[in-house]
């Protein structure tokens, strides 16, 4: 697995082609093939490329939610 930084993270934004990667709790996942998160965008809420552990305590859903491919870990 890749180690991404949060400006490496960044460029994995779903949009122009780009796959969608979201970080939760040091890992890296790709969303890009989830339909909720269309042109990386998660419900008009969240941003693909970003760090979303501490944004997630606001979800209306647990963390056992994260079910998509590990592509790294975020150091």
């Amino acid at each position: 697995m890749k180690d991404f930084t949060l400006e490496e993270l960044g460029r994995y934004n779903g949009k122009d082609g780009q796959p969608a990667y979201v970080a939760f709790k040091g890992i890296v996942y790709d969303v890009t093939e989830s339909a909720m998160w269309g042109e990386g965008d998660h419900e008009a809420m969240h941003d693909a490329g970003a760090d979303l552990t501490d944004e997630h305590a606001d979800a209306p859903h647990d963390e056992y939610i994260v079910d998509f491919p590990e592509v790294g870990r975020l150091v």
